[in-house]
């Protein structure tokens, strides 16, 4: 088990002599050897994945819960995609160097993709923060090689999955490296933009797509997941059972609520981005179903107009409890909608400019963000063996840099070394995770059917 410090950011070592760095990351290995990451076998007293999931759905809305089992009982990779609290708990039972980062928290291989800076140009980042906290660098790069092991099994072999998952280490391995010989200031600044079609296609991202969110950059787009109707009182476009109005008896307190919810939202952002928010007001509101595992927390949409009718779409989502803080320890701020945001622009290297939080309904923790700023999405469901390989690498790549931000990149690359054992121990974990990932799946399939569990036929 894990022992991290409660209610702190890493701690910072930049200062220290670069002799001293090195050393103190080659001794990380007499605690954990690199071949050790490979190991994965559940403990006698592993819980019931099942049982995890019905714990997390106790505060969560009882009628979205058939809705969140359907989606994760598709594959074992959209049950893996919702599984992060199941994941969490068993890499507290894994070997660890005992180094911690902001980590994100779920890194899966769909949560990165491209959005607009703020200097209008597109990047690759991590894209979801809900359950970043202070935790064991492994951990994320473990739940990523995993998902690639998971994600793959209908479209490569046992050997060429875990050979995926160890490119994900191995990328991550030589960034850190890369990172390590870097100024301070410059690893700080640096980011992975998407510059032209030949570095979309390495990361899944076809040319439509990339012409798509390049003309986002320059006008406004509509939203094709979710319109509004335009006139005197503007008015978004019910889309049930992903996005509704409250019912009419609610309609009332909600509106309430929600304009409250604005207030303390504007209350979080620095002067000159509230003063942006101030130049639109509050049209509608309605609830809005996204992912997977988020499907169950209250999510919705706001659309703010300003004067001349130009829109403004803004999410806002529930921030519960990291699924880290129970195994990990507790996060440094008490509202999760902060703990979200701080980790965000901790691990991003350019973050939304609208990005903040708030307490919302029914005194829940939110955060707020733009709802789709030209974002891209990686197509993994159609990516051929040699695109993955080079996807995994971008997003091995990605999780270093992120890391780096609150970590020592020389620390970690003392540890990491410069021979491939811990690519190769990474890459055996995921593929023993994958089996593990596929026996859950199939608990929570029995679980289903036996009425343990409900799940809707309704999904889109």
């Amino acid at each position: 088990m894990v022992e991290t410090s409660h209610g702190a950011l890493p701690p910072q070592t930049h200062t220290l002599s670069l002799d001293e760095r090195v050393a103190r990351g080659r001794a990380l290995r007499d605690r954990c050897p690199r071949k050790d990451h490979a190991a994965w076998t559940p403990p006698n007293h592993r819980r019931d994945p099942v049982e995890i999931l019905i714990e997390q759905g106790e505060s969560r809305l009882p009628d979205l819960l058939p809705l969140r089992y359907a989606r994760m009982k598709a594959s074992p990779f959209a049950f893996l995609r919702g599984a992060a609290a199941i994941m969490a708990t068993d890499l507290a039972e894994t070997p660890s160097t005992g180094a911690v980062v902001q980590a994100a928290g779920d890194c899966h291989c769909l949560n990165f993709g491209g959005f607009a800076t703020p200097e209008r140009r597109l990047a690759f980042d991590i894209n979801d923060f809900d359950e970043t906290s202070v935790a064991p660098w492994e951990w994320d790069l473990k739940r990523l090689a995993a998902s690639f092991a998971v994600a793959t099994r209908d479209l490569l072999d046992k050997k060429a999955r875990a050979d995926l998952a160890a490119i994900t280490a191995r990328a991550y391995r030589e960034t850190m490296a890369t990172i390590a010989e870097m100024p301070v200031l410059d690893a700080w600044y640096r980011a992975l933009t998407v510059d032209d079609a030949d570095k979309a296609a390495a990361m899944g991202i076809d040319a439509r797509t990339l012409r798509k969110a390049d003309s986002a950059l320059m006008h406004a787009v509509e939203i094709a997941s979710l319109g509004h109707h335009a006139g005197p009182a503007p008015r978004i476009k019910d889309e049930p059972p992903l996005v509704h109005h409250p019912v009419p008896a609610a309609a009332a307190a909600f509106q309430a609520a929600v304009e409250a919810m604005l207030d303390d939202y504007r209350a979080s952002l620095i002067p000159e981005r509230r003063t942006l928010v101030e130049r639109y007001t509050l049209a509608d509101a309605a609830y809005k179903v996204v992912g997977v595992g988020s499907v169950g927390t209250l999510c919705g949409v706001l659309l703010m107009v300003s004067g001349d009718g130009e829109a403004l779409y803004l999410q806002f989502k529930e921030a519960n409890r990291s699924v880290l803080e129970t195994v990990a320890g507790s996060s440094p701020y008490a509202h999760h909608g902060e703990r979200v945001v701080r980790g965000q622009r901790l691990l991003q290297a350019a973050s939304d400019i609208l990005l903040g939080f708030a307490t919302g309904p029914t005194g829940r923790h939110i955060y707020v963000r733009q709802l789709r700023d030209a974002k891209i999405k990686p197509t993994v469901e159609t990516m051929s063996p040699g695109t993955y390989r080079r996807y995994a690498a971008i997003c091995g790549e990605v999780l270093a840099r992120a890391h780096s931000r609150t970590a020592d990149a020389v620390i970690l690359s003392a540890y990491l070394g410069r021979g491939t054992s811990f690519d190769e121990a990474i890459g055996a974990f995921a593929l023993a995770y994958a089996r593990q990932t596929e026996r859950d799946h199939a608990s929570l399939l029995d679980a289903i059917n036996d009425g343990r569990v409900p799940a809707s036929a309704l999904d889109s």
